[in-house]
């Protein structure tokens, strides 16, 4: 018996698709057809071929994070190349490094989010839950 209204999600139709085939090229986690994203990295409501609900995604800051970490080394190694190697004013710092910051950060921003969401369709993530045991006397 459930408490509420239950989510009708049959599968029967759609195989399972690997999360790196569909989210990274922002098309639905379940049948691979439909578009992700409205925009740039604003998720739609629902999928516009299968009506998958797109509610149950929260990537968060997740590709956020994963561009940070991954772009800034890059970008720390390019400033201190130029600074030990050629002295480079703080012009050419601003003129070399921001583009390619920028250049390493925006781009992976929508196929790490469209994974992340794939992912947690694929792999049923749902919010974390404490399991407490009830004591009997």
């Amino acid at each position: 018996m459930s408490d509420g209204p239950v989510k009708v999600e049959s599968n029967g139709d759609y195989p399972p698709l690997p999360p790196l085939q569909t989210g990274v090229r922002g098309l639905c986690p379940r049948c691979g057809k439909g578009r992700l994203f409205q925009g740039f990295l604003t998720l739609r409501p629902s999928c516009d071929v299968c009506g998958l609900d797109y509610s149950f995604a929260d990537p968060a800051d997740g590709p956020a994070f994963f561009v940070i970490c991954f772009a800034s080394i890059p970008t720390v190694l390019l400033s201190v190349w130029l600074e030990v190697a050629h002295q480079a004013s703080i012009w050419t710092q601003l003129f070399v490094t921001g583009p390619f910051l920028v250049a390493t950060c925006i781009p992976p921003l929508r196929p790490l989010k469209g994974w992340l969401v794939a992912s947690q369709y694929f792999y049923k993530a749902e919010e974390g839950r404490l399991s407490r045991e009830t004591a009997t006397d």
